[in-house]
């Protein structure tokens, strides 16, 4: 719609030189025509619209026979001089998106890095993960998921880090290398959370130098899952973090945390410890952690995305099968324009388990 701009007011500036008297210059439009297309077409359009604008003003000379006026000639110079700085313009807006893009693809690289690919199996637990990043314009973020099959079942952690950019990506690698250590022999998730508190802790404080501690202010929501092997339940700690949905023969509940603990790199202000929630989990029941890109999806009248409402109707699918609606309904309800990166794992207890691959 908006590439329609330059072309809209060259014809407008067209008609009004030919509707109006020959006092009434169309310079305004015809110079607007071009500096618009340096913004919003390819060089070859800002040329053509260039050339168009000088094409449109000669022919007007022509028509009110202002060939020998020495004013016209001038401002017809101040035409061509304007469409020569929006040639200009426009590679220079070129080579600073591509720099952009080249900034991004970098970023993107060190998240994707961070985030191992999660395992379709372990153990009695089916897994599947999704990673939706942000629209071009977007500053990269933090969002995380990791999954580790240990001596007390499988352990699910899911994150986002506060703020955009490569300090949000060095705190989330920072938080998966402290979970991929301590969920092996961490005896319970309380112990785990506090685990991760201190690398969390550590990390802020091996970098003072950061302007406004910036480091230090990111904290990050968390939520830790456990499935044991011989229990079925789900245990889980929240940390600042949206409860996960449990997806039972049809029906979805949100595990709303009895006594939340703040994110991480606020432990100061845990008081008692973490709190345990748990809940009935059995073969066939699903589980599913996201971060709030999710929830804060928003459709062109701004409302954001019912997410329970949505997997209700999905809730009968596989992990693969779930997943891919979901990524396919976030797409259309935000016209491919998410304004937040996305993360979601999903767990799903097995009838038995199965050998690690």
């Amino acid at each position: 719609m908006l590439a329609a701009l330059p072309a809209l007011l060259l014809f407008t500036g067209l008609f009004i030189g030919l509707v109006t008297p020959s006092t009434v210059r169309p310079d305004a439009f015809l110079a607007t025509a071009m500096v618009s297309a340096a913004a919003l077409l390819p060089l070859w359009g800002t040329v053509l619209i260039g050339v168009g604008a000088c094409a449109v003003f000669v022919g007007l000379m022509v028509d009110f026979d202002a060939l020998r006026d020495a004013t016209a000639y001038s401002e017809l110079a101040s035409l061509v001089a304007i469409g020569a700085f929006a040639v200009f313009l426009n590679r220079l807006l070129d080579r600073r998106a591509h720099q952009l893009v080249q900034v991004r693809s970098v970023a993107e690289t060190a998240q994707l890095a961070v985030l191992h690919p999660v395992p379709r199996h372990l153990g009695h637990v089916a897994l599947e993960s999704l990673y939706l990043a942000a629209a071009a314009e977007a500053r990269i973020g933090g969002d995380l998921y990791e999954a580790m099959h240990t001596p007390q079942g499988v352990r699910l952690l899911i994150g986002d880090v506060r703020g955009k950019g490569l300090l949000a990506i060095q705190a989330a690698a920072t938080l998966l290398s402290a979970f991929r250590e301590a969920a092996h022999d961490a005896p319970d998730l309380p112990h785990l959370a506090r685990r991760l508190e201190t690398s969390i802790n550590r990390h802020a404080s091996h970098h003072p130098g950061v302007p406004g501690s910036e480091i230090a202010e990111r904290f990050i929501t968390a939520l830790l899952a456990e499935i044991p092997d011989d229990e079925p339940v789900v245990r889980t700690v929240t940390c600042g973090h949206p409860p996960p949905f449990l997806l039972h023969r049809g029906e979805v509940r949100e595990l709303q945390p009895t006594a939340p603990s703040p994110p991480l790199n606020l432990g100061m202000l845990v008081g008692e410890g973490y709190h345990v929630d748990v809940a009935p989990f059995h073969p066939g029941d699903q589980l599913l952690l996201y971060t709030d890109g999710v929830t804060e999806t928003r459709d062109r009248s701004g409302a954001f995305y019912p997410l329970a409402e949505r997997i209700r109707s999905w809730s009968g699918e596989t992990p693969h099968q779930l997943l891919d609606h979901l990524h396919r309904d976030l797409l259309g309800y935000s016209a491919g324009e998410l304004d937040d990166d996305i993360a979601v794992l999903i767990a799903r207890r097995r009838p038995e388990p199965l050998s690690l691959r």
